[in-house]
């Protein structure tokens, strides 16, 4: 099966809203997320499972990231099988849009210990880390998940905000890294190209969400993007501040490089993998580019909030999604990376080139060179983003 390029990706609405409307919330409602009257304790915001009564399950996810029937697109094939297996009946919304809005339209009820009536929801590692710092975020019985135990990718085990795995398990995840259109210039393979070859000058585009743009350059520095200071921090940022003051980068973008890559319009970028190998389906010198310096990993990561009711139900979703087959399905549609052991081989009966690919298997090159942006504290997120926001002038 051949996924048909969509006008918008999941990855896309992560970060194409983000301009300086999402900044001020971030500078205003969102710095008061680390006050007392925010955080919550496990013992202090106790949540009741009835899963053994109730078999049902709230499931909230961003769009056009679940499998959907070429033929019936109100039919979730993967999503029906888990109903028709289990028999809890899934009340599935699209409700997710950009993690910053999410934020807001849950932030006062997972404050005060109050339900949003979701059992799972799917936001990105770096909103999961301030969610889990909040005490917002159910642990998960190990038991019940053994799938997770036993497949989930080695490159995501062992994360800063959850090093035991007990708390937000990968749904799917991606790579940020270099993106160039072979009609139109030469090959691309470094960052300092990017920023500096003239014949690229005013051809190129980055992306405006900090940590995928910000994680690149940092590597290109000989630094870790996982563990950095801040003077390694502004040392980049300087780096960046030079390509905007002399022309290279015409502009940051979300998702929206996307179209203009494909026509020419701009050369090259940093861009994420699940939009690249949509374009690379319809042009195959569209062409995604891991840099020597490394790429920046990302998840997207289903989590149970606080005073959900069907823990156990989320967990046996959970632990289904993990069972290689059913991995394999979901990641044919959503072309993302797949986080599980074992779906490569499924996905071989499915579609052997996609089976192939190494923007949704990597290989273990790529992933040697694959980096999660170190988790920031409030002040640090508060300042990092204030001082990249003034570079890009968003």
């Amino acid at each position: 099966m051949r996924t048909p390029l969509r006008s918008l990706s999941r990855r896309g609405l992560l970060s194409g809203t983000l301009g300086s409307a999402a900044l001020l919330t971030l500078g205003g409602s969102l710095t008061g997320c680390g006050t007392k009257g925010a955080q919550q304790t496990e013992a202090g915001c106790v949540s009741e499972d009835l899963s053994a009564t109730e078999k049902k399950l709230a499931f909230a996810n961003w769009p056009q990231y679940l499998d959907v029937d070429d033929k019936d697109e109100s039919r979730r094939p993967s999503l029906d099988e888990f109903i028709a297996k289990t028999g809890i009946q899934v009340t599935y919304t699209e409700d997710i849009n950009d993690n910053n809005e999410f934020f807001g339209k849950v932030q006062n009820q997972l404050a005060t210990c109050q339900s949003i009536d979701r059992d799972i929801i799917v936001v990105s590692d770096w909103m999961a880390a301030r969610m889990i710092r909040l005490g917002w975020i159910q642990k998960l019985d190990p038991a019940k998940i053994p799938n997770v135990q036993a497949n989930l990718l080695p490159s995501l085990l062992d994360r800063s905000f959850d090093t035991e795995n007990r708390i937000s398990i990968p749904w799917q995840a991606g790579l940020a890294g270099l993106a160039y259109n072979g009609n139109v210039t030469k090959e691309l393979r470094t960052v300092d190209e990017l920023l500096t070859r003239p014949d690229l000058k005013g051809r190129v585009t980055a992306l405006s969400e900090m940590r995928d743009t910000m994680g690149l350059l940092l590597g290109s520095n000989g630094h870790d993007p996982a563990n950095f200071t801040a003077a390694q921090f502004d040392d980049a940022l300087h780096k960046l501040k030079r390509a905007v003051d002399s022309g290279q980068i015409r502009r940051f973008t979300g998702n929206d490089y996307a179209p203009d890559l494909a026509k020419g319009d701009i050369a090259a970028c940093i861009g994420w993998s699940g939009d690249v190998i949509q374009l690379a389906n319809e042009d195959e010198k569209v062409r995604f580019v891991a840099p020597d310096s490394g790429v920046m990993l990302y998840s997207d990561n289903m989590m149970v909030p606080n005073k959900a009711t069907h823990r156990g139900n989320a967990e046996a979703l959970i632990n289904y999604y993990y069972e290689p087959a059913v991995a394999a399905k979901l990641a044919a549609y959503v072309n993302y990376i797949c986080p599980v052991n074992g779906a490569q081989a499924e996905m071989e009966k499915i579609d052997p080139e996609l089976a192939t690919n190494p923007l949704i298997f990597p290989d273990d090159a790529v992933l040697a060179k694959s980096t999660v942006f170190m988790t920031l504290d409030e002040k640090q997120e508060k300042e990092y983003e204030g001082k990249f926001q003034q570079v890009i002038g968003a």
